[in-house]
């Protein structure tokens, strides 16, 4: 489970990036955050990893604290941010490698478990190409794949279907399904409204750096389109 309470963020100590955000999500949770760019959807995600600390506030993951046990806690999850930074002298295949080295991944597992990755997002034949070589499809692709080779049990996302064909959008909502059915939560900030609407069973929408929406999916926008509950929201 993981369980957010009171956190607080301001960067300058005038202005919160975020401010009081609680939010406690369960096992199998598939959980859309949406709102405008600048709301605070980064900061919160980051500070869920543990890259950001907060001012106020915890966050815990199954009873972990993110700050008093950083590394047990970012041994069970992974972090995609919007913008991903890879090692672009390496190749796809070595940049998967050494995340899966860091969580230290049987070589016959992980073979499995990339292969079958690859496949879907249709990047087989092209693993041993440097990344320099990549398009932000393709670096999405892979560190979507490095992300999900050890097996995380909270999986953060930040904008995860920018720079994403179509089918490899269509795979990841197919893996987001399957991940969820066996018991992993699944936090993704999105703009891409109508998609966060079909996918997830929890949402919440930020306005300033305050949760100003949450709860069941079906029961915050009703009979109405995710679309028009945030833009009278907003």
């Amino acid at each position: 489970m993981l369980i957010i309470k009171n956190a607080t963020k301001s960067y300058d100590k005038k202005k919160f990036a975020i401010q009081n955000i609680d939010l406690t999500l369960s096992p199998g949770d598939l959980f859309g955050f949406v709102g405008h760019n600048g709301a605070g959807k980064t900061t919160l995600l980051k500070s869920i990893a543990g890259i950001i600390n907060l001012d106020q506030g915890e966050i815990t993951f199954n009873g972990v604290s993110n700050q008093t046990q950083p590394l047990l806690f970012k041994q069970q999850i992974a972090y995609i941010p919007d913008h991903p930074d890879l090692y672009e002298t390496l190749t796809g295949r070595e940049f998967i490698d050494f995340i899966a080295n860091i969580f230290a991944i049987d070589l016959p597992e992980r073979e499995k478990r990339i292969e079958a990755y690859a496949v879907k997002f249709e990047m087989i034949d092209k693993l041993n190409n440097p990344i320099a070589t990549y398009s932000h499809g393709m670096k999405q692709k892979t560190a979507l794949i490095a992300a999900l080779v050890h097996q995380p049990q909270l999986l953060l996302l930040d904008e995860p279907f920018v720079g994403l064909d179509p089918q490899a959008a269509f795979q990841l909502k197919e893996i987001f399904q399957t991940l969820t059915k066996s018991g992993v939560i699944i936090f993704f900030s999105s703009h891409v409204l109508e998609v966060v609407e079909k996918i997830t069973n929890k949402i919440a929408i930020i306005k300033q750096g305050k949760i100003i929406a949450q709860g069941e999916t079906k029961t915050i926008i009703q009979s109405q389109s995710l679309e028009s509950l945030f833009l009278e929201l907003q």
